[in-house]
């Protein structure tokens, strides 16, 4: 076996990469990396350097996993910025560090990719160790494993890479046939809620085109993007950490994955949201509106994204990272995980209290957030 670090998606085929998916989980697949590196979104000069780390044996890839050096801690969803603060303050530097991670998309899944005759029990021993050695070899702070699945979160765990819990916000199909099916097991109250925000939505005149793949055109997606950057610019001065073309690459390159909503207010487009899908999740990720509309996010982030998810038989929606306000429509708070290894044993001990203490609380957040949900109180999932 050999293991080696490639600094561009495009040292592999598509082909040899994709051999190693195990799901059509879109946003590992090499289509998608390939995307967000040649759309500069993910370069030295944004702060997601390329290092995916790749082993072989002779001539076949038969692991991979997508590894960036880091200069900040942007687009990641796990915050360690108190952590980077600590460094400094005792005259180390906390970057660069390494990061296996999807960037700017804080939507769990794989992070361990093997082939089917590999057993990734026997494999990730081998390369976490030459992982670390790597750390060690060159400088790098740590190394952080970014919303892994279950699986290699607890195999990780077991390495001594250690757990962090977080929280998010997932709405799960309950065999509904359609969206008053769902609506069905909320409180009345809840109900008449949610009814009454997209009654509102209907009386403002808009109404909504969903487009897959190749049916969204060139127009669609600078519309899109132009909405995206101008969302960026209202909530942190900056346009956002994605290119443009990035976006068009998506409907080129995943085009079975790839959707986008338009909402239309008396005939003209003024809002839409991205959303990406595989055969169980519907995933939504970005969304922007040029005016303010009453209740039109909700519409277009949530409840059109629910109403797709049954028509479509997905199991689950995940709408993206945070949002307390998700819980009122139907969303449950879902834990979700990263793990972690530091390279110097004094900041190591010290994490590992912190981890401790912060789990903690997020498990009682977690508790006390289920009991916000707006089911009935017979009918809790």
């Amino acid at each position: 076996m050999h293991i080696d670090f490639i600094h561009s998606i495009h040292a592999l085929s598509a082909a040899q990469w994709n051999a190693l998916c195990p799901t059509d989980y879109p946003f590992i697949r090499h289509e998608f990396l390939a995307a967000l590196e040649d759309s500069k979104s993910t370069t030295l000069a944004s702060g997601w350097q390329p290092h995916h780390l790749i082993m072989r044996d002779a001539d076949i890839v038969v692991a991979a996993m997508p590894l960036f050096i880091k200069h900040h801690s942007y687009g990641e969803y796990v915050f360690d910025w108190a952590w980077a603060d600590a460094w400094q303050r005792y005259g180390f530097s906390y970057y660069p560090k390494l990061v296996s991670a999807i960037p700017f998309t804080p939507c769990y899944g794989p992070r361990l990719l093997v082939s089917p005759h590999t057993n990734a029990k026997d494999v990730l021993p081998i390369l976490v160790e030459h992982l670390q050695q790597h750390i060690l070899q060159q400088g790098f702070s740590s190394w952080h494993c970014l919303f892994p699945d279950e699986a290699l979160k607890e195999q990780l765990s077991a390495m001594a890479i250690r757990p962090r819990l977080g929280c998010q916000f997932h709405w799960f199909n309950r065999n509904y046939k359609n969206f008053s099916d769902f609506l069905a097991r909320m409180s009345s109250r809840k109900r008449k809620n949610i009814l009454k925000e997209r009654r509102h939505v209907q009386e403002q005149g808009f109404n909504f085109e969903w487009k897959q793949g190749a049916a969204i055109s060139a127009d669609d997606w600078d519309f899109f993007a132009e909405l995206y950057r101008l969302t960026y610019l209202k909530r942190s001065g900056h346009s956002g950490y994605l290119q443009r073309n990035f976006f068009h690459r998506l409907g080129a390159d995943l085009p079975d994955n790839t959707l986008l909503i338009i909402a239309r207010h008396q005939g003209s487009a003024v809002a839409a949201a991205l959303y990406l899908q595989d055969t169980t999740t519907l995933y939504g990720r970005y969304w922007g509106c040029r005016e303010e509309f009453d209740f039109l996010h909700f519409e277009t982030c949530y409840y059109q994204g629910i109403d797709y998810a049954i028509a479509q038989g997905l199991q689950r929606f995940d709408g993206g990272a945070q949002g307390e306000h998700k819980i009122q429509r139907g969303f449950e708070p879902i834990a979700t995980w990263s793990n972690h290894w530091i390279a110097t044993d004094t900041f190591r001990t010290a994490i590992d209290r912190f981890l401790i203490e912060e789990n903690h609380s997020v498990m009682q957040y977690l508790s006390a957030a289920q009991e916000y949900l707006p089911f009935k109180q017979d009918d809790q999932a």
